[in-house]
């Protein structure tokens, strides 16, 4: 659960609602290299206040010394950001915190109740989460341990002769979870998606990304100069002496620089015709004459493979080039790093404790680890999350739950379904093919109709670092063993008590799991505008995630394939266009802007969901009666602040320095205002003249949906 899983935990648990919502990167069910991550809240509560006891919007988060036509973030939240600082062990702080801390609190006393019953059946669900969180919380028997149970897998790595037993290493490695070089996984067949193929593509980085190896500005520099301090404690901590460290240090960084500059941009990636290599073992053959996929494949155990998706084949030929050029010794201090770097979370305390130092307290600004028990109630959701998930709806999310939230998400189809029919930029032979996949959207509510065989996955209450690995071993197979074969549309690609949501567009489904229908997103005793402002727009934004500039390129089957006219695709772009420029303008601090390309996809989905949601909110006054003002705001000003509520909160500024280069979530501030003021709804709801911070002129407004 390295790096990349790492970033995507801290994210989901963003607080600000971070989760990523729309994160549409989860192909069927999986990701490439590691296990869905949760939610997963932190630690520390804070006073927050209780919304859903009154069921309604909180006027103590306003801060009415701020107009709402100046800057309805502000206005809307002010007063609970004020009241909520954040707290020392997050990067983040915010409204969804509080929701992912009770869901980690509820979990927490789930296997708590598990560790105790010892006596639990072999291979129960009870007795795989307990003896893991028990194994996870057994601290005595960890320091104990420490190292050593990595000791075999370091001289493995030092009896490496050639280049073949280089690679026997690597894919070896890859099935403890340790990414070195490349990732190597699973996903659904773009132009196939009924199939599931192998999947290939970069990786090899300690950083989180190729620009902080590469990028001048100061900040980069101290972060980069950071990281050649932690790998060179890190090798300290192994027992090397300060000078071997040092020089160990410096040939990781010159691997790591040397993949960085041939891999993609966070940009590129995100165009799904520029990652889409479908290559047969010859041609593989051809792209790493020096690497051997056959052997690879074998070595994974898994020799039937032979066809793989390349998602960066100039990446592999570096690959390919610095095998032949780079010397033996200087790929085993490489493997042994990326051992030590993978494992390091689940190691002793000095390894936890330096691991923290960099990856957290450097990267985001965290300035305390989080208790113990709260890192396993999260490991345990990722590694068993399914198990503990059934535990998690039984007594947490009822039948009726899923009833209501079902009847909502089909009063948002209708509303983008009469939205679609009357774009007055789409011609009729796009709009065929818009409301045909609309209409093929799944739907998946709450928790998986069938639940995850964890049968094969050997838990017990031994050594962590050892369950761990059994259960990146376990996870690893589990998604190699679908390549070849149809796809399973049941699987689901996020745990039960998520605070989460995704669109998947070789799916073409959207997925809500239990842990996000709930306060302050969803309440259904609460006034229908905070209902529609809060989840509803959730809802909509991960219907319209199916129509931004990723997943528009997809059909109603999942298929890379383009249904739209030219006229009507450059018509579609240049409104695309419009919202990634309005988020070039967006500053994060001095000397670093928001990246609109690479924040486009959920920006268009942002301002889309919002504009869906509230037609079908105004759809809902025409049935049910227009209820009047309650606490001084109207019903359509009552569901612009239940969407702002969403978005309140506080990030550090090393976290969001992070999120800005890496994710292709915007801050929530940002999130909080963009769609706003291109809505002339919300201009005539709060009665801002033209000329208001909150209102876009029309010539510069951003109109898709």
């Amino acid at each position: 659960m390295k790096l990349a899983a790492r970033l995507l935990l801290a994210i989901a648990l963003w607080a600000v609602i971070p989760f990523q919502l729309g994160a549409q990167s989860v192909p069927a069910g999986e990701t490439p290299f590691a296990p869905p991550e949760t939610s997963a809240g932190c630690d520390t509560f804070v006073s927050v206040p209780d919304d859903s006891a009154s069921h309604g919007f909180n006027l103590a988060n306003l801060d009415r010394s701020v107009q709402p036509c100046d800057d309805f973030f502000h206005f809307a939240d002010g007063g609970w950001i004020k009241s909520n600082p954040i707290p020392p062990q997050y990067p983040s702080w915010g409204v969804a915190s509080k929701l992912a801390e009770d869901n980690l609190e509820k979990l927490h006393q789930i296997l708590e109740t598990a560790a105790k019953n010892t006596n639990a059946p072999a291979g129960s669900v009870d007795q795989k989460i307990g003896d893991f969180y028990s194994s996870c919380m057994n601290e005595a028997q960890i320091e104990k341990a420490g190292v050593q149970p990595l000791q075999d897998e370091f001289n493995r790595i030092e009896k490496i002769a050639g280049v073949a037993g280089l690679q026997a290493e690597i894919a070896r490695l890859h099935g403890f979870g340790v990414h070195a070089l490349f990732g190597f996984g699973s996903e659904l067949d773009a132009k196939d998606s009924t199939q599931t193929i192998a999947f290939a593509s970069q990786g090899g980085l300690g950083l989180p990304d190729r620009d902080y190896y590469l990028k001048t500005d100061p900040k980069s520099q101290q972060t980069r100069d950071a990281y050649v301090q932690h790998v060179q404690k890190m090798f300290e901590l192994l027992g090397d002496d300060a000078a071997k460290a040092a020089g160990e240090t410096k040939t990781v960084m010159e691997i790591e620089t040397r993949l960085a500059k041939a891999s993609m941009t966070r940009v590129e990636q995100r165009d799904p015709d520029k990652t889409y290599h479908k290559m047969n073992l010859s041609e593989l053959a051809a792209m790493t004459p020096n690497f051997s996929w056959t052997s690879y494949f074998q070595e994974v155990g898994f020799p039937t493979i032979d066809t793989v998706d390349v998602g960066q084949p100039d990446f592999f030929k570096e690959v390919n080039s610095d095998l032949a050029g780079t010397p033996m010794a200087h790929w085993k201090v490489y493997l042994r790093w990326n051992l030590i770097n993978a494992s390091a979370e689940s190691l002793s305390a000095q390894f936890v404790e330096e691991d923290f130092n960099f990856y957290e307290k450097t990267l985001t600004g965290s300035e305390e680890i989080l208790p113990r028990w709260q890192r396993c109630v999260r490991s345990t959701d990722h590694y068993l999350g399914e198990a503990l998930g059934q535990i998690y709806v039984k007594d947490y999310f009822p039948p009726e739950a899923k009833a209501r939230a079902l009847e909502m998400v089909h009063n948002l189809m209708a509303a983008l379904r009469a939205d679609i029919a009357t774009l007055d930029w789409m011609s009729e032979e796009t709009r065929k093919q818009a409301l045909v996949k609309l209409d093929a959207y799944q739907l998946k509510i709450g928790y998986p109709d069938v639940w995850r065989d964890y049968s094969a996955y050997k838990v017990d209450r031994g050594i962590y670092i050892e369950v761990v690995q059994r259960g990146e071993i376990f996870a690893r197979n589990y998604r190699l063993s679908k390549i070849g074969k149809p796809v399973d549309r049941k699987l689901w690609g996020m745990t039960p008590p998520t605070v989460n949501a995704y669109y998947s567009p070789t799916m073409n489904e959207i997925v809500f799991p239990a842990g996000i229908l709930q306060p302050p997103f969803y309440d259904p005793n609460r006034d229908d505008a905070l209902n529609y402002g809060g989840v509803g727009a959730v809802i909509g934004h991960e219907m319209t995630h199916g129509f931004d500039d990723q997943g528009s390129k997809f059909d109603a089957q999942g298929n890379l394939h383009n249904w739209w006219t030219p006229q009507d695709l450059k018509n579609f772009q240049e409104r695309g266009d419009c919202v990634a420029k309005q988020f070039d303008s967006f500053v994060v601090e001095e000397g670093l802007h928001e990246n609109g390309k690479l924040v486009e996809g959920e920006s268009i989905a942002d301002l889309g969901g919002l504009t869906i949601s509230y037609a079908a909110f105004e759809k809902s006054l025409e049935s049910h009666g227009r209820p009047g003002a309650i606490d001084g705001f109207t019903p359509e000003q009552r569901f612009f602040l239940g969407f702002a509520q969403v978005w309140a909160g506080s990030i550090r500024p090393e976290y969001a320095r992070l999120i800005v280069n890496t994710n292709p979530h915007p801050l929530p501030q940002f999130r909080a205002i963009a769609p706003l003021v291109n809505m002339p709804e919300f201009a005539k709801a709060f009665h801002c003249p033209e000329k208001s911070a909150m209102v876009r002129p029309e010539s510069e407004r951003c109109r898709i949906w």
